[in-house]
């Protein structure tokens, strides 16, 4: 595992130096599929372990299908002490099962459900299905703001249609998670009140037009994550992703946005608390 001094080679050789290890730290993983890890070698008490030891306090674990979201909960449910769920169909799982959204809604009400999603809009990988998942992203949307929950959204080769859905449907709150979009594409949803959650991708090294978004984002509408088990991040490319190594992109935006990673640390978890209405 990596330390204070951690170095990551980026184009602009970015160096984690501004990092104050003084204060106790609160991170927290707001995106997640911790019910599918590999865990023939190993717990789900004993990765929240690894996780904590590396101050990551709190996750958020995040269904793709109804189904999936039930057999989470039969999972995780010993471990809520330290997680929070997320209910919803992501979009390239909308031909696994039908989409019951009677039995969704009845789902989404449970007082541990802090979101709805993740769901949204994937052209890259489907296109065949695109008003399937129009329509399942508007009723994403629509429970949201029914139901008072923000809304985890996806989204790939789909920007103008994600962001003209979310304006239309009048969108209550919610993150575009693992963002991986441009400028102009952030500034459009900070603009609707969105926030914005940065993954392991930040330290790629051809992810440069990706720090810049990050960069330019507020501290206060920033979310990390690990989208956990894919996406890990340097110096872990390659491996299983796990909740503890939302560590790593925390320190790298520390590095990136000059500030000490207490400051990432506090105002990350401020903002996770904000968005999803919990306190951790």
């Amino acid at each position: 595992m990596s330390n204070m001094s951690t170095m990551y080679q980026t184009d602009n050789q970015i160096t984690n130096q501004n990092i104050s290890n003084n204060k106790p730290l609160y991170l927290v993983d707001s995106h997640c599929h911790l019910d599918t890890l590999d865990y023939t070698t190993k717990t789900v008490e004993q990765v929240l372990a690894v996780a904590a030891e590396r101050d990551v306090q709190h996750c958020l674990a995040v269904a793709t299908t109804l189904s999936g979201y039930r057999s989470m909960r039969q999972i995780l449910n010993p471990y809520q002490q330290c997680l929070s769920f997320s209910c919803g169909v992501h979009p390239l799982n909308l031909d696994d099962e039908p989409f019951d959204l009677a039995l969704f809604e009845t789902l989404a009400q449970s007082d541990n459900v802090v979101a709805l999603g993740e769901t949204g809009l994937d052209y890259y990988y489907q296109q065949d299905n695109i008003e399937k998942q129009q329509d399942a992203f508007r009723a994403h949307i629509r429970l949201g703001r029914k139901l008072g929950k923000p809304v985890i959204v996806h989204t790939r080769n789909a920007r103008e249609d994600t962001i003209k859905i979310l304006k239309e449907e009048q969108v209550l709150s919610g993150v575009l998670h693992c963002f991986t979009e441009d400028l102009d594409t952030a500034k459009q949803l900070l603009d609707i009140g969105f926030y914005i959650s940065f993954s392991g991708i930040l330290t790629f090294k051809n992810a440069e037009s990706l720090r810049e978004v990050a960069r330019y984002v507020p501290l206060d509408r920033i979310l990390i994550e690990t989208d956990s088990p894919y996406l890990a991040p340097v110096p872990y490319r390659g491996k299983e992703n796990q909740p503890a190594n939302v560590r790593e992109v925390a320190e790298y935006l520390a590095a990136l946005k000059g500030v000490p990673l207490t400051t990432i640390a506090e105002q990350t978890t401020k903002n996770f608390s904000k968005l999803f209405n919990i306190t951790v």
